[in-house]
């Protein structure tokens, strides 16, 4: 049984909260206060700590430097209501401390206070152990992952390119416990002359060139994963031939004769809508049941409010840990990488953020970002309609903001044209982006 220390002053949250812990058969004692805390701390131990950050008298880090004064200190986990907070709070609170976003729930719960090491049992920044991020349609993702991962059911991945489909399929194949490995292929990297051979296998002489058998792709991820990315770019004469080992789980080599069975999960991904894959005839369609019988949609970047501070941050800390560097990132750098379009979605913003870590001046305390964040495939599409940033609570400091950077965009940056088409000074102008540039570096 587990000692539980439960730190929050919304009694509504606290009592829900008690429940599900005992519900798991642990002990809980609540405070709702700095002092409240300190008083049991120092009353008795406790094996964890579930501690919120903002309290009446004071605020929760000040129970952590308690905490950490105990010589068998308990593991710590801030609850937050927010996911950009944790990037903020990680910064302070130092290694050795966990997060869990309101509202608590038992898979979340349940692994914190039945584990002997916090840092294995909930790895704060990484489900699955690679996928980042704690927003609602993120968290709808994990929800089916975890379901999908108990079956064996073929999943077809859907979502944008620079999303992370492959990551979906690594996160399946480690949830399901697999014994065999993941394999990975893009079906249109393959030639249709040769992609038989590549998910089958040849005997030797099969072919010009076959000097040797090979094994295929189906027999390398037996008892494991099959990843076909861009499934929708394999050549539509050759899908029967995947739909009958779909359908029998037998496979037959090029130039064999011989049936070898083959048990794995196939996980495939498009970034094609399911009204493009019905009307573009680049699908069968009784292949695309067989594939998509548990079909997970990929939110974009734009859809997932809150993880680019968190995605910046676990970026951030990669590139620090490979150069042994200590660079930082600030609200008004978070502001301006959250506020930015990215089109490219993932792959795009972490293209981006390395770019600037190497520009970065080693001795700056935080990161620098370059005045222009976007890609060449960005610019190419910077006279189209564009949807509108704007959101409730945006200031009217950070509407001049984007109205400048979007008119200096449309203008290649020139800034005397920039100026004239704004109606202010050039003078005015360099002012407003001499106060960007202070502020992004932390100075103001």
């Amino acid at each position: 049984m587990t000692n539980v220390l439960l730190v929050d002053d919304d009694s509504g949250f606290t009592e829900a909260t008690s429940e599900l812990i005992a519900l798991l058969g642990h002990k809980v004692t609540v405070a709702d206060s700095v002092s409240s805390a300190k008083q049991q701390i120092a009353e008795q131990s406790f094996d964890v700590v579930l501690l919120d950050i903002m309290l009446p008298d004071g605020n929760g880090f000040e129970v952590l430097n308690d905490l950490k004064s105990k010589s068998n200190p308990a593991k710590i986990v801030f609850i937050t209501g927010h996911a950009a907070v944790k990037s903020v709070v990680n910064s302070i609170a130092g290694p050795g401390v966990s997060y869990l976003l309101k509202p608590i729930d038992l898979p979340a719960l349940k692994p914190l206070l039945e584990s002997t090491n916090l840092a294995q049992a909930s790895d704060d920044r990484a489900h699955f152990g690679v996928l980042i991020g704690e927003s609602a349609p993120m968290k709808s993702v994990y929800t089916m992952i975890e379901r999908v991962a108990t079956t064996r059911a073929n999943v077809m991945v859907m979502g944008e390119s620079g999303t992370g489909k492959e990551l979906i399929a690594k996160a399946i194949h480690s949830a399901s416990g697999a014994k065999g490995d993941l394999v990975a292929t893009n079906c249109g990297a393959l030639s249709p002359e040769l992609l038989s051979s590549e998910l089958f296998g040849h005997e030797k002489g099969a072919f010009t060139g076959a000097v040797s058998r090979k094994i295929g792709l189906f027999e390398r991820a037996n008892n494991g994963t099959l990843f076909l990315d861009e499934i929708t770019e394999m050549p539509i004469d050759m899908q029967p031939t995947l739909l009958r080992v779909l359908e029998t789980g037998m496979i037959t080599r090029v130039g064999g004769t011989e049936e070898i069975p083959v048990n794995c999960r196939v996980v495939s991904a498009t970034n094609r809508t399911p009204e493009q894959i019905a009307t573009e005839n680049c699908l069968r369609e009784d292949i695309y049941f067989r594939l998509a019988v548990f079909p997970i949609s990929l939110p974009p970047l734009r859809d997932r409010e809150g993880d680019i501070p968190l995605l910046a941050d676990y970026f951030l800390s990669e590139l620090n840990r490979e150069h042994g560097s200590h660079i930082q990132l600030n609200d008004a750098l978070l502001e301006k990488l959250s506020s930015y379009t990215w089109s490219g979605n993932v792959r795009e913003f972490r293209h981006t953020l390395y770019r600037a870590f190497i520009l970065t001046d080693p001795q700056s305390a935080y990161l620098q970002l370059p005045v222009d964040m976007g890609s060449p495939f960005a610019q190419a599409n910077k006279d189209e309609p564009k949807q509108s940033g704007l959101k409730a609570g945006t200031t009217i400091q950070e509407v001049e903001r984007e109205l400048i950077a979007l008119t200096l965009e449309k203008v290649d940056g020139d800034k005397p044209k920039a100026a004239n088409m704004l109606g202010i000074s050039l003078k005015t102008l360099y002012n407003r982006l001499n106060q960007y540039e202070a502020l992004d570096s932390g100075n103001l």
